[in-house]
């Protein structure tokens, strides 16, 4: 351990020297983001979303198998798929969980991504589950689809978020700015919920998997309906981006939910960077295919999982070698 800390400060110190000077640093912070006291990042997002306990079971699955002797994985909260590529491209996070639309954006440098151009070292991992453009509102508010939005008070989710992103692709669809609601608010997703129970806000909007922590804990304590999104505007959305699909939040899922509500959504993906050792990568993806059994009954939206899926859903972003050798050998390329 001694030797990996030491290891660990001489690299930041050359890391510091090269900005110093002016040199690039992008694949000495990709190091950093690895083998500090040999350790391994996954961004996720908020402690009561889905991506934080997602990148947990990654991380237990890599940590109890062989290859955890040289490294040891934690997850990290963290403000969302945005933000998870933007730290991920500096080199602060070893991998990250993202929405698959914000994959495609991060790879082409477009949407919010386009003052920071193409990202050509994102690297895809593996293909996760799916996840529902959730719209929760009070069930006082006179909200049941989509439209009914306008002029009421919602939550747009936090900036660096997927919901906050893939809500303003929805809100220009619709031909919508922030001045079409009576209040815009941007709380993150953990407190976003006891936010409308308390009737600070009139609707939340949430891109997850299901089920979710956060909208039980709406469902449980306050009155609340889900509400329906769909209709042309995005019939034209689903046509126009291959990343996105068709989704529905499961009848009887949550307490006053007896109906199946219709939407769209993206998948849940993991990326990475090129630079990242592909030993690591072809181990991580391992422990997942080693455990599969394990790995879907660690959460319930991982329960729908399937294994020729996951090298392909929703991963615009060009596979990690690491992966792409583990499926190869699985024969599932």
């Amino acid at each position: 351990m001694r030797f990996i800390s030491t290891r660990a400060n001489i690299l930041k110190i050359i890391y510091f020297l090269l900005i110093l000077v002016g040199l690039p640093a992008f694949g000495l912070q990709v190091a950093l983001a690895q083998d500090d006291k040999g350790s391994l990042t996954i961004g996720s997002g908020g402690v009561t979303g889905v991506y934080y306990p997602v990148a947990g079971a990654i991380c237990r699955l890599f940590n109890d198998s062989q290859d955890a002797k040289r490294s040891r994985c934690s997850a990290v909260s963290t403000g969302g798929s945005v933000d998870n590529l933007t730290r991920l491209r500096r080199g602060e996070l070893s991998f990250g969980v993202v929405q698959s639309d914000w994959q495609f954006h991060a790879i082409k440098g477009t949407a919010v991504f386009e003052d920071d151009g193409a990202d050509p070292n994102l690297r895809s991992v593996v293909s996760l589950y799916p996840e529902a453009f959730t719209v929760l509102a009070r069930a006082d508010a006179g909200i049941e689809r989509f439209e009914d939005l306008r002029g009421k008070r919602v939550n747009i989710g936090n900036p660096g978020s997927g919901q906050h992103g893939t809500m303003q692709v929805v809100m220009a669809a619709y031909g919508w700015t922030r001045g079409d609601f009576s209040l815009v608010r941007e709380f993150k997703s953990s407190i976003q919920s006891r936010a409308l129970c308390d009737n600070e806000i009139d609707a939340i909007v949430f891109v997850v998997g299901h089920p979710s922590g956060s909208i039980k804990q709406a469902t449980t304590e306050c009155d609340v309906v889900l509400v329906e999104v769909s209709g042309p505007n995005i019939d034209a959305l689903i046509a126009e981006h291959d990343y996105y699909r068709r989704a529905t939040v499961p009848s009887n899922m949550y307490r006053g939910t007896e109906r199946e509500i219709m939407t769209f959504g993206v998948g849940a993906t993991l990326v990475t960077a090129a630079n990242t050792s592909e030993e690591v990568v072809y181990a991580l993806v391992k422990s997942l295919y080693d455990n599969f059994d394990r790995f879907k009954g660690m959460h319930p939206a991982l329960a729908s999982l399937r294994p020729h899926e996951m090298p392909k859903d929703g991963l615009s972003a060009e596979l990690h070698e690491g992966a792409r050798r583990y499926y190869r050998e699985r024969g599932l390329l």
